[in-house]
């Protein structure tokens, strides 16, 4: 079905950037296609992918003159709350991968968890992990790992403002963290560390991003009703901003 651009207010809409609360269980690219379908607008993109069993905040621009700001919309701090699951882990550091290893945990209180926390404070170099979307001679690095063929990026600097244990549940072994860092940062391979640290593993469960460079979840558009048959539009719309007003409210302006 081809659909003609969006007119607003007796204009036609031709750009523009909305926050959506991506939902579980969909691709961040599957987002940009729905809202590019919406609106009518054929150049829309994001500006940082989720994992398709993440939720929380995907900051979407439509339009030529919105894409061209996807990089100064990355560029600012990311705040998460993050599932693990200690004593597993599995071939793509989350829930999506074969488990690898299982090993028993120790016994952890809140002291030595908090302690452990705080060794992560502060500037840490990170690998890019082989299931990521890194690039590598233009291509994804998850494309090589799919079959078989791992290629190691260098390490890179990546910085946690503040890392705080929410929760330790010591019959499931799941530990619930909200972490601050800067961009660039894979959470999965926190978890991974984490894991290692305590001596168990460990891999990423769930993660919900809850703020990315100024934008909050709270002022998010639920992603999943963009997908019902009726109100996606008129909700589009309604939580669409101007490029000026996103930039006003984005960090990297500020």
């Amino acid at each position: 079905m081809v659909r003609h651009p969006v007119v607003v207010q007796g204009r036609e809409l031709t750009a523009g950037v909305c926050i959506v609360d991506k939902p579980a269980g969909m691709s961040s690219f599957a987002v940009v296609k729905k809202v590019r379908w919406l609106l009518g607008i054929k150049k829309v993109g994001h500006a940082g992918t989720l994992d398709p069993f993440a939720t929380g905040v995907l900051i979407i621009c439509a339009g030529r003159p919105a894409t061209r700001n996807i990089d100064r919309f990355m560029a600012g701090r990311k705040t998460y709350q993050a599932l693990l699951q200690l004593g597993v882990e599995t071939e793509t550091q989350d829930p999506e991968g074969a488990v690898t290893l299982r090993c028993p945990v120790p016994t952890l209180t809140r002291q030595v968890l908090d302690e452990l926390a705080r060794e992560f404070l502060g500037t840490q170099m990170q690998v890019p992990p082989p299931y990521s979307a890194a690039k590598y001679k233009g291509k994804p690095l998850y494309h090589y790992a799919r079959q078989g063929i791992v290629v190691k990026k260098d390490p890179k600097s990546v910085e946690f403002f503040s890392l705080t244990v929410e929760s330790y549940d010591a019959d499931t072994a799941q530990l619930a963290i909200t972490v601050s860092c800067s961009p660039g940062t894979y959470i999965r391979v926190l978890a991974a560390d984490i894991g290692r640290k305590i001596g168990c593993g460990a891999h990423l469960l769930q993660l919900r991003r809850s703020f990315s460079s100024g934008f909050s979840v709270e002022d998010a558009i639920p992603g999943e009703r963009l997908f019902t048959e009726d109100g996606g539009l008129s909700l589009l719309l309604h939580g669409m901003m101007t490029i000026e007003q996103a930039l006003e409210q984005s960090e990297c302006c500020s």
